[in-house]
């Protein structure tokens, strides 16, 4: 491993009049790329400007909701949890705000998860990995640990001088404040985290009383560690080698997505500038290094496209500070297309083209799937009705040569509120229908809400009706009537019988 003074930033050398050479190498190139290195650590400097603080903005905004949206109570009633989301595996509930989703109905789940990833091919096909340099939960923490190790160890050369240095007391206090302020924040995350699966004001108390289940102290513990390790210890390495997501990204690019790109046509040859010295027959790219320094993958965003690149556009801030030191354009690294990087003349190069093929067939699947489950949400019914057909014995032949099939009928009442019911059969006429417990066949079903309840169902054909049998299987539908609206559920199923 090579010795940290060789990436200490050094004064002496300029890249411009008044601006200072960096002495750094990328230690994630391609060329470096290797399963069996060594891990270098990475010290990305403080950047400054608009990218930056979008991400600021942003990381402040998602932890803000990922910490504060389990305390947000919403009315649902008596009896039912006020928490405005809830994951409540308890009583098998997932809770969106007025959303209330079953367990029958987590083809729901499936429909945003397939928003999401339609949603993520789009941004992509479109501005490269920006989910990965701007909201994606690694970057995220991984920003906020950062933020933390600077505050207490300073910038990147005061962090890489007390690496360097012997175990003094300053460098044991600081290092101590780091570790401990990152392992609170695992805490805090961790604990978050289980406050989606319960009553969040009701599990605080009783993990800080010692009354909550262990699970949960279990899975905060789990939580709190995993982001301790990925966002303050393994940062880029979870991007590098653990992410599948650099390795089939290339997918989704064409020659029209913008990505963080280095403008050779424009930055070489590249060179230090010199008081006075022309800006003719030369690229404005001083070689300060000042976009390597920046760079929390550690990568020079000069060698071209890189899988270890998370466009978070630090880059494109340290160099633009850097062209208005030495009097150039800004945009010498910057958001730039394939199509236009490939160019040979800058009349070739042309605005990006957002609506194309690949954007519009994203647009729409996620449109349709959109429409799918709104019909779905619209349509459903707060009456959710299941037939279980017997299977040993398929059926059973009465002393007085009818033939009796069994079913178990459940009825899960999706309602706030007591529904009644009357259980019908049609298909095979003259059949004759009881249910266990119940006087008649056809009598008045009670189904309190929220519950779902059973029926031990026998249908039976009479030895003077099986000439109504139409064979080893005759279809049959069960009609679920509710009595307060008439409304009908049918479900489809067969009587069986030994046949003709």
């Amino acid at each position: 491993m090579e010795p940290i003074s060789k990436f200490i930033h050094t004064e002496a050398a300029e890249a411009a009049p008044g601006v200072a050479r960096i002495d750094v190498e990328a230690v994630s190139s391609k060329g470096a790329r290797s399963l069996y290195a060594s891990r270098q650590t990475i010290y990305p400097k403080r950047a400054k400007g608009r990218f930056r603080s979008i991400k600021w903005a942003v990381m402040v905004v998602t932890l803000g909701i990922y910490y504060l949206l389990p305390w947000i109570r919403w009315d649902r009633g008596e009896g039912r949890p006020d928490q405005a989301f809830l994951l409540d595996f308890e009583h098998q509930r997932l809770y969106f705000g007025p959303i209330e989703i079953w367990p029958q109905e987590l083809y729901f789940i499936t429909g945003i998860l397939i928003v999401s990833a339609l949603g993520l091919f789009l941004v992509t096909s479109i501005a490269g990995r920006m989910w990965c340099g701007y909201a994606c939960p690694q970057t995220v923490w991984t920003d906020l640990m950062i933020a933390v190790e600077r505050f207490w160890q300073g910038d990147r050369n005061a962090r890489m001088r007390l690496d360097q240095s012997a175990w003094t007391f300053e460098k044991i206090w600081k290092k101590t404040a780091t570790h401990v302020t990152w392992l609170l924040i695992g805490i805090a995350t961790g604990g978050v985290l289980v406050f989606y699966f319960r009553d969040a004001p009701t599990l605080a108390a009783e993990l800080v009383q010692g009354d909550a289940p262990l699970v949960a102290y279990v899975f905060m513990g789990i939580f709190a560690f995993t982001t301790y390790l990925l966002g303050g210890i393994a940062r880029e390495q979870v991007c590098i080698y653990m992410c599948p997501w650099p390795r089939i990204q290339a997918a989704m690019f064409d020659s029209e997505s913008l990505l963080v790109s280095y403008r050779g046509f424009r930055g070489e040859p590249r060179g230090p500038h010199k008081k006075g010295q022309p800006w003719l027959n030369r690229g404005d790219c001083v070689d300060c290094k000042a976009c390597v320094a920046v760079c929390p993958m550690g990568i020079d965003i000069r060698d071209g496209a890189q899988l270890e690149c998370i466009q978070c556009a630090l880059c494109i801030d340290a160099c633009d500070d850097i062209m208005d030191k030495v009097g150039r354009p800004q945009g010498l690294i910057a958001y730039e297309t394939f199509r236009n990087m490939d160019a040979v003349a800058e009349a070739d190069r042309r605005p990006v083209r957002v609506v194309r093929p690949r954007t519009v067939l994203y647009s729409v699947l996620i449109t349709l799937v959109l429409g799918i489950m709104g019909w779905a949400w619209v349509t459903r019914s707060p009456v959710e009705i299941s037939v279980i057909e017997d299977r040993n014995p398929l059926f059973v032949k009465l002393s007085d040569g009818g033939i009796r099939n069994g079913y178990t009928i459940k009825i899960l009442n999706k309602a706030h509120e007591p529904l009644r019911f009357r259980v019908g059969v049609e298909g095979i006429a003259e059949t004759e229908t009881s249910i266990v417990g119940l006087a008649r066949g056809d009598a008045e079903i009670a189904v309190d809400a929220d519950v779902v309840r059973a029926l031990k169902v026998y249908v039976t054909v009479p030895a003077g009706a099986k000439g109504h049998l139409g064979g080893a299987s005759t279809p049959l539908k069960f009609v679920v009537t509710d009595l307060a609206t008439g409304e009908h559920v049918v479900r489809d199923t067969a009587f069986r019988s030994p046949g003709p």
